[in-house]
């Protein structure tokens, strides 16, 4: 436990910036997910607009920094790849 004034205040802004960084990547995982899934099922149209809301959520993390912008390129990628070999 932390004893000194400054470390007290950074473990609260440590905390609010965890919560934070897990809803953009816990929101780009289920895209991501559902994406998946509907290409899965073979629903190109369901999988058309997932592939859209999971590029957008993969695009916000990597804007706010939780995930590696080249992670985020790399995940979109394949999401996109995937989608244009249902065809």
């Amino acid at each position: 436990m932390a004893n000194i004034k400054s470390a007290i205040k950074r473990n609260r802004q440590n905390e609010k910036r965890r919560v934070l960084n897990r809803t953009y990547r816990g929101g780009a995982r289920t895209y991501v997910r559902k994406a998946f899934a509907a290409m899965e099922a073979g629903d190109k149209e369901a999988a058309e607009t997932a592939t859209l809301q999971a590029v957008k959520a993969l695009d916000k993390a990597a804007q706010k920094g939780v995930v590696h912008k080249n992670n985020a390129a790399r995940r979109k990628s394949r999401l996109v790849k995937r989608l244009a070999a249902m065809d």
